[in-house]
């Protein structure tokens, strides 16, 4: 059977200004920030008399994995570790540096509040469009449609604006769509964490749902207990790195042990 999701060398390096670096921070950039620089950029250099050095930092470096159909994988390590990096490289939100990766299937990802959505668009017209970005027709998704607000909650709100949501009122339908759109492969990162007991609760459930009929899922979570529950596999990064990869019981052991002898 092939693999439905397959990495093979995966680096990403960032760079990153003196000033940033002194900061201990990396900053994305908007498209209109990045040619405002450019424009810029020659008087900056008149003015300094040269361009400041710049540093990199590899926030990935030579991953490599496969993922089987229908499997559920977790994914756990420390903060800086390159799990989020991971996730948007999959999600295809940004370009490795080297390596590659290979997808088989529509992609739904849950990465932080927000992702996927148009601010100006009300919820009902951000469904349309998250179901359009996966590849559904109308049809499909207006057959799910109902599900996916009774699931959020958020039937009065419909026709507002999502950017006067509420950051759990945001996640919930954020979550419905990624979750009942039918996805092949259903990326989720610790932004459940946004939502109250409760919606964590039903949201696991539906994740549940969604692994045992036969999803993919890769899941990001700082909840140990939450990531042995649901997946059979949990890889540990570390440095940017594959530390250690099997079992997840066996995993979260092991990255427990590492913080009891640091």
């Amino acid at each position: 059977m092939r693999p439905i999701i397959k990495v093979e060398n995966l680096s990403k390096r960032y760079r990153i200004g003196t000033g940033a670096a002194h900061r201990g921070a990396l900053r994305y950039t908007t498209l209109r920030e990045s040619l405002s620089r450019m424009a810029s950029a020659p008087f900056k250099k008149l003015s300094r008399g040269g361009r400041a050095p710049e540093e990199t930092i590899w926030a990935l470096r030579d991953v490599t994995f496969d993922i089987m159909p229908s499997e559920v994988v977790g994914i756990i390590g420390a903060n800086g570790s390159g799990k989020s990096t991971l996730l948007k490289v999959l999600s295809r939100i940004t370009e490795p540096t080297t390596g590659r990766v290979e997808l088989y299937g529509r992609v739904a990802s849950l990465l932080e509040v927000g992702t996927g959505f148009h601010p100006d668009l009300t919820g009902k017209e951000n469904i349309y469009l998250n179901g359009a970005v996966l590849g559904m027709k109308r049809r499909e998704i207006a057959r799910k449609f109902d599900e996916i607000v009774a699931f959020a909650e958020i039937d009065k709100f419909l026709d507002t604006s999502v950017k006067y949501y509420s950051s759990g009122m945001y996640v919930r339908l954020a979550f419905a769509v990624a979750a009942h759109l039918d996805p092949d492969i259903l990326i989720v990162d610790e932004v459940l964490a946004v939502g109250d007991a409760s919606f964590q609760k039903k949201c696991l459930g539906k994740m549940d749902d969604v692994t045992k009929s036969g999803r993919t899922v890769l899941f990001v979570s700082h909840a140990m207990e939450m990531i042995a529950q649901l997946c059979e596999r949990t890889i540990l990064m570390k440095d940017g790195r594959i530390n250690k990869a099997g079992p997840s019981r066996e995993v979260i052991d092991y990255y427990i042990g590492l913080y009891n002898r640091g």
